[in-house]
């Protein structure tokens, strides 16, 4: 169960990261920006193009509280899906490894008798040993504490990375490939 788990997380992880597409870089100079609106009745407009839609304070901790939420407000929805499909993968797994938890612990003192045996006319009982020890119970505890650590790092990831997103909100990047004459170069552009 938790061979196939690990591969359709890297399936998926594989598939967010190559659904990205490579462009050429585009030359941002030749788009023309739009000119500030006139001023009304003598009062001071604040310029509204650079600012984010989320403070970056709330964007942290809307996004701890429930990860993927701010980066979908701030248009980053390739992040939000990977930071949700991250907390459900826990949370679903947090409830397995607790229900296995639930049952080595209550089968652990659990004796089988394998046969009866008679010995003198006292009659015996032949019983294997527990399926689940006391380190199997152990083991599968840290399986459970291994999935919170994952889900609470998935909090703390995706509030740092919405509270940086919200910082870097006016400064648009594109990343992009292009093919020189001796290899492949990866190019960037940013647009202020």
């Amino acid at each position: 169960m938790l061979l196939s788990l690990s591969r359709l997380v890297t399936a998926v992880a594989i598939t967010l990261g190559s659904t990205s597409v490579l462009t050429a870089q585009i030359d941002t100079l030749a788009r023309p920006r739009p000119a500030p609106a006139p001023a009304k009745n003598n009062t001071s407009q604040v310029d509204s193009v650079g600012r984010p839609p989320i403070t970056p304070r709330r964007a942290f901790l809307y996004s701890f509280l429930l990860p993927g939420y701010s980066q979908g407000v701030l248009g980053r929805n390739k992040a939000a899906v990977a930071f949700g499909l991250v907390e459900g993968i826990s949370l679903v797994m947090i409830r397995e490894s607790a229900a296995d938890v639930h049952e080595a612990r209550r089968i652990a003192d659990d004796s089988v008798i394998v046969s009866y045996g008679s010995s003198g006319g006292i009659t015996t009982r032949v019983t294997a040993p527990p399926r689940f020890t006391n380190a199997y119970v152990h083991t599968r505890e840290a399986h459970v504490e291994d999935w919170v650590a994952l889900l609470v790092a998935n909090h703390l990831f995706a509030g740092a990375d919405a509270y940086v997103a919200a910082h870097l909100w006016d400064i648009g990047a594109q990343l992009g490939m292009r093919l020189s004459p001796n290899g492949r170069v990866l190019t960037a552009s940013f647009k202020f």
